[in-house]
């Protein structure tokens, strides 16, 4: 496949990923505290589904292993604000089967081969470990959200979210720097400010209406 397309898929998944953090970062610095408009949700769900189509076309697991546990995640939390009802029917079905049919139809036509997912001769094992490793404790982040949102009640994204979310985050924008993949060393890089900064903003928080 043409590497410009690629990076280009790669990329605006990546500016997707880092202007729903910049919104919900501005609104946060505007009311003091925290908040996650349901546009931090709608986006997140088509970056991730750019970020998917990326991972897959580079043969590359632990980008789409990433993307496919969160992918569910933030339609619940779209589900949480009450707004998943309101895309057309037929736009929430594509949705809904579109990770899972690719993953099939990958599988069954030989274009998915588990071994070389695994096996990636451009990727050495201990290094696309490390990706997947990073990965799923990024991904544990929007877990333990939608556990304690499920619990509230509401979509809210507390302080642990930000703690892993900064964690995580770290481990792959080492990975993307090893690596050389520029798509997720910027979307990485940019995450790593605004993580560190929620959780500035979630601690005066904290002090001012303990």
């Amino acid at each position: 496949m043409n590497q410009y397309l690629l990076y280009s898929i790669g990329f605006l998944a990546q500016i997707l990923f880092s202007s729903r953090m910049i919104l919900q970062w501005i609104i946060s610095e505007k009311n003091k505290k925290v908040l996650t408009p349901v546009l931090f949700w709608e986006i997140s769900l088509f970056a991730s589904f750019l970020l998917f189509v990326y991972g897959y076309l580079r043969h590359d697991f632990s980008i789409m292993l990433g993307q496919s546990l969160t992918y569910y995640i933030y339609i619940r939390n779209i589900q949480l604000q009450n707004d998943w009802t309101k895309i057309p029917k037929v736009l929430r079905w594509f949705i809904l089967i579109f990770p899972a049919f690719i993953v099939w139809y990958g599988y069954n036509n030989n274009i998915i081969d588990v071994d070389h997912l695994f096996k990636n001769e451009h990727i050495p094992q201990w290094l696309l470990f490390l990706g997947i490793f990073g990965q799923i404790l990024f991904t544990l982040r929007f877990i333990y959200q939608w556990i304690y949102s499920e619990k509230c009640k509401s979509s809210v994204l507390p302080m642990g979210f930000w703690i892993i979310s900064l964690g995580g985050s770290a481990l792959i924008f080492n990975y993307a720097i090893i690596r050389k993949d520029p798509v997720l060393l910027v979307g990485h890089a940019m995450g790593l400010i605004i993580y560190s900064r929620n959780i500035i903003i979630l601690k005066n928080d904290v002090k001012i209406n303990p």
